[in-house]
């Protein structure tokens, strides 16, 4: 028998110097219906991205989600296929999507075709007509959907906490009710879609291998006789967050129980966002964090607990997630709530802030090393009225940023009594494991 020497673990070579932000050739111009045009030169592929971020807030819920759903059905001049073929001869493609803030249209295809990509965007957007075959069809998969997803306990523990952070912010629903979408009619759609679908305040991003004056002259060409009339409906401010009780739903018969905490944050034009972001990260942004050190990879009552802020137009929350056995809901709690009670009166150690500053800055470089990345990174940053030049100016204070820093930042936002809890689980078997530890309401949930 050959007797193999065991080898002594290879150490790990120091991490390198973190490059420097380097910003890409940029354009910008505000056409004279309002809308407002990016183009950002990234050769790396002979593609083009783009994204529309149009606002879109305080919209019916179950209206909007059918607009986005079939706004790209048909035109007057061509039916959902021929948008689609026409697409396909430039190897492009475009889709539409919602949220509490925005509608957006996205898609990609080859430089060479952009100008005939933003004809075909300017004639959805002057000339969509909602077809009623299109519609019923959409309307079907939209109902789907909607109620696969309400039996999911994620998406259960994600409606739960929205209602329970925002109270009557229309942030607080974001889900249409099923039979409110199947009411939604051609006729409403074209109403909504001439109130809400125009270029003032809207930003067209678009990134890729374009000379930028060139980009935003076709895109002039194509859109500037989009009509800069409608109505914007400006959303409230997002409340303050309001500690009480934690909140258990009820899921009986469930084998997990998931686990929601909402923390207070800051929006990314703060002092304080650069030093949340690295607190967040020591805490459970990233696989290296404590919070999944502790219940994943120590104690294993869970496979992937995340934390992350979650920035829209009308504020930040930040928002800690994790799905646990029933038996160890009690213990996961206690856990979170010690790791979180740990970082906000503790101040972390200087090898873990640095650890957590390259991931910040390396994720950074990540975000911006691809045309889509870029194209999505410049489309919400310009959502919130900033630019490209504001990645510079973060990476500064990420790099900045200081252990009294974190630790400020990490005691004003990440302690637990601060926070929102909610948990979805069979009430019968882990409210006794709850109740040992905090104050608990408890409410029907889904099954």
């Amino acid at each position: 028998m050959t007797t193999v020497a065991p080898t002594a673990p290879r150490t790990l070579p120091p991490l390198g110097p973190t490059r420097k932000l380097k910003l890409p050739k940029q354009a910008e111009r505000t056409l004279g219906n309002g809308l407002t045009v990016i183009a950002v030169r990234r050769p790396a592929v002979p593609l083009v991205e783009l994204r529309l971020w149009m606002p879109f807030g305080r919209v019916h819920l179950a209206r909007g989600a059918m607009l986005a759903q079939t706004l790209l059905s048909g035109t007057e001049t061509m039916t959902a296929v021929q948008i689609a073929a026409e697409l396909q001869k430039v190897g492009g493609g475009l889709s539409a999507g919602i949220d509490p803030d925005r509608l957006m249209l996205s898609g990609a295809g080859l430089v060479t075709g952009l100008d005939r990509t933003l004809e075909i965007l300017a004639d959805v957007l002057t000339g969509a007509t909602y077809p009623a075959d299109d519609v019923a069809t959409e309307r079907d998969r939209l109902i789907d959907r909607i109620q696969v997803a309400q039996s999911q306990p994620a998406h259960l523990a994600r409606t739960a906490l929205l209602k329970r952070i925002y109270g009557k912010h229309p942030y607080a629903v974001q889900t249409p009710d099923p039979e409110q979408v199947g009411a939604v009619r051609p006729g409403v759609l074209r109403t909504l879609h001439a109130q809400r679908v125009h270029p003032a305040d809207a930003v067209l991003v678009l990134v890729g291998d374009v000379q930028p004056d060139r980009a935003l002259d076709a895109a002039e060409k194509a859109l500037a006789g989009w009509n800069g009339a409608g109505h914007v409906a400006e959303l409230p401010p997002t409340p303050p967050l309001e500690p009480g009780p934690l909140l258990l739903v009820d899921r009986p018969g469930s084998v997990q129980s998931s686990l929601r905490v909402a923390l207070p944050a800051v929006p990314r034009t703060h002092p304080d966002h650069a030093a949340l972001q690295l607190a967040n990260l020591i805490f459970g942004g990233y696989f290296s964090s404590r919070w999944v050190e502790n219940i994943r990879e120590d104690k294993g009552y869970t496979y992937g607990p995340h934390s992350l802020v979650e920035h829209s137009v009308a504020g930040s929350v930040l928002v800690a997630a994790a799905e646990v056995a029933t038996e160890v809901t009690g213990p996961a709690l206690l856990e979170t709530t010690y790791e979180l009670g740990r970082l906000a009166s503790v101040p972390p150690k200087a090898e873990e802030l640095e650890q957590a500053r390259q991931y910040a800055l390396g994720t950074l470089q990540l975000g911006m090393s691809t045309q889509a990345g870029l194209a999505s990174l410049t489309s919400a940053y310009a959502g919130s009225g900033l630019r490209l030049d504001f990645l510079a100016e973060h990476a500064a204070r990420l790099a900045k940023a200081t252990v009294a820093d974190v630790a400020e930042a990490a005691a004003r936002y990440l302690a637990p009594a601060r926070g929102v809890m909610v948990v979805l689980g069979d009430a019968e078997r882990v409210a006794p494991q709850l109740e040992a530890l905090t104050p608990i309401v408890t409410e029907p949930g889904g099954q």
